[in-house]
């Protein structure tokens, strides 16, 4: 099974966004060597702790640093952008890197009231759909009559994925014949209806023949449970914050969580980040083995915030070799 690595580019308590783009190139030129088929980085912004606003961008300097893995969005928030302009950007990107780039659209802002206003975004309009579908034409087989074309974009056939964490995007992604992936990393509650959804209204199209679902894990591993535990705890007090509308740089681990986090938040935020895989090679893999097991993914795509690179890219080569090794 095809494994995928989603990264923030996340800037740890203690540095900044100079750190956080070398530390994701970093991580990408290993993740080519570890065997990942994907290296996705996400639309966020007015996030302090997250340094991949300007997504297209980022995706460039990954995509020079390496040479053989797939890069792409997981995603582009669409509503931010008009789809003549994703078309272009993400053309560009793969008449630069032939065969190599992804496009993963998603609905959500990516921000808050105050980003959708900078944004220029229309808060009452939802035109995803439509959207979606101009963007499909633009990446297309050329029209020369076409009044409006993508240049670079027209016949690149950038493969679109459409990303999701509700029903909403499993219909829309059956209906169009795209493939889909589940933001289970963070909202898992969906997970189930939304894959049969999308599975059974599956329709064929002329970019994808049968249905294709990825699901994305939150990975935590280290040579002992206690270590994984330790480290799992920086991603549980982010998202606490966050929904705390406090959200701020990625906080440093602690090994006193209940100290940090009131008991209520903490049940909240462990249900959101249910889809892990958190312990020790062994635990990991028996974790991986049954979240597949259950779900049965076409794809997996990790993820995981770690405060300390170096035990972030720990984590990552040893899930690569544990997925490596899966039957």
């Amino acid at each position: 099974m095809p494994f995928s690595l989603l990264d923030l580019s996340p800037v740890p308590e203690g540095s900044d966004a100079s750190d956080a783009i070398r530390n994701t190139l970093d991580l990408a030129r290993h993740a080519e060597g570890w065997g990942y088929h994907r290296f996705w980085l996400a639309e966020h912004h007015n996030m302090p702790g997250i340094a991949s606003a300007a997504t297209a961008v980022l995706i460039a300097l990954v995509a020079q640093a390496t040479s053989r893995m797939r890069v792409g969005a997981g995603g582009i928030m669409l509503p931010n952008h008009a789809p003549l302009t994703v078309a272009e950007a993400f053309g560009t990107l793969a008449t630069a890197f032939p065969d190599r780039i992804d496009l993963g659209l998603g609905r959500a802002p990516g921000g808050d009231g105050a980003v959708i206003r900078a944004l220029r975004r229309d808060p009452m309009a939802d035109s995803f759909p439509q959207d979606v579908v101009e963007l499909l034409s633009y990446l297309g087989p050329a029209q020369p009559n076409a009044p409006v074309r993508a240049l670079p974009g027209e016949g690149t056939s950038v493969p679109v994925w459409i990303l999701g964490s509700s029903l909403f995007g499993a219909q829309l992604a059956a209906h169009l014949g795209l493939p889909y992936a589940f933001a289970s990393h963070f909202a898992p509650g969906d997970l189930d209806e939304a894959l049969a959804v999308y599975r059974d209204r599956f329709r064929p199209s002329p970019w994808l023949e049968a249905p294709r679902a990825m699901i994305a894990i939150n990975v935590f591993a280290a040579e002992t449970t206690a270590e994984a535990v330790f480290l799992r705890s920086t991603m549980q007090l982010a998202f606490a914050r966050l929904r705390s509308g406090m959200p701020g740089k990625l906080p440093r681990p602690t090994r006193d969580l209940d100290a940090e986090i009131p008991p209520a938040m903490r049940r909240a935020v462990d249900q959101a980040l249910r889809i892990s895989a958190v312990g020790d090679r062994g635990e990991v893999r028996e974790q991986l083995q049954a979240l597949i097991g259950t779900y049965r993914p076409d794809e997996v795509i990790l993820t995981g915030q770690i405060h300390d690179h170096a035990a972030r890219l720990k984590s990552f080569e040893m899930a690569a070799e544990i997925m490596s090794s899966l039957d």
